[in-house]
């Protein structure tokens, strides 16, 4: 592993490393629980976090904890539509290609955000706001993107989300949703069964290697979402949250 770059540098990477573990343990986190994630000396973990708090990146609480500051919405806000925007070439393609509506989603704390849509021609379809947030359990992109974490941060995210149940065909227990992940894992894409509304199939995929996790999805009324559908979206999702792979590495190199 090559070493990482001294100095002033060394120190941007110190204070991202603490804004990834915030993010990472929900937004919120206690000093000693950052000291138990990071090799950092906890002086310098405190150093790092007062000069956060000092511009804005970081707040500390009234109970002493930190949490992601206020000056991150500006920055979240231009990347997600830079990243929304870089999708919707691939979205245009889904929605010419299957002729069902198309979503980009990333997990945001507990939650998935919708980026970016681009809808059906059909007269019936499914229709999501951009900037809508869905639950992880219930939702084709959620699960997807679940699928990706560890079963640790899984457990974790959706129990401070809990498990609602807008449907009748929605997972309700951990149990469940750990047996419908383990399909996705092994088939790797995920199906939102007329989970989050009724009458609406999706099938999602997680964008492998995303730096944020992040999932493309295709939905649909269930009379036209249907195996024969599977079979001819699966390729095409595929083929285009490896396109988006790849640009977010080149645009990362």
């Amino acid at each position: 592993m090559p070493a990482k770059p001294a100095g002033g540098v060394q120190s941007v990477e110190r204070a991202f490393d603490l804004l990834e573990l915030i993010a990472r343990a929900g937004g919120e986190v206690a000093l000693t629980e950052l000291a138990a994630e990071t090799p950092l000396p906890l002086p310098t973990i405190h150093r790092l976090l007062r000069t956060l708090v000092g511009i804005g990146y970081v707040r500390q609480l009234p109970n002493r904890r930190y949490a992601l500051g206020p000056r991150l919405i500006r920055l979240g806000e231009v990347a997600n539509r830079q990243l929304g925007a870089l999708a919707m070439p691939l979205l245009k393609d889904l929605v010419t290609n299957l002729g069902e509506t198309a979503n980009m989603a990333v997990l945001d704390g507990d939650m998935v955000t919708y980026l970016a849509q681009v809808p059906s021609p059909h007269a019936m379809r499914m229709f999501t706001e951009v900037g809508r947030q869905a639950n992880l359990h219930d939702s084709g992109v959620g699960k997807a993107i679940l699928s990706v974490l560890d079963d640790e941060r899984v457990t974790r995210l959706v129990k401070q989300a809990g498990m609602p149940t807008p449907t009748a065909k929605s997972i309700s227990t951990l149990d469940d949703l750990f047996a419908d992940l383990a399909r996705i894992r092994k088939d790797g894409y995920a199906i939102d069964d007329e989970e989050q509304e009724t009458g609406v199939r999706c099938f999602a995929m997680a964008v492998p290697g995303a730096p944020t996790p992040m999932a493309l999805s295709i939905s649909g009324p269930v009379s036209r979402v249907d195996d024969a559908f599977r079979d001819r979206a699966v390729p095409e999702l595929r083929k285009a949250t490896d396109a988006i792979a790849a640009a977010l590495t080149l645009a990362g190199d």
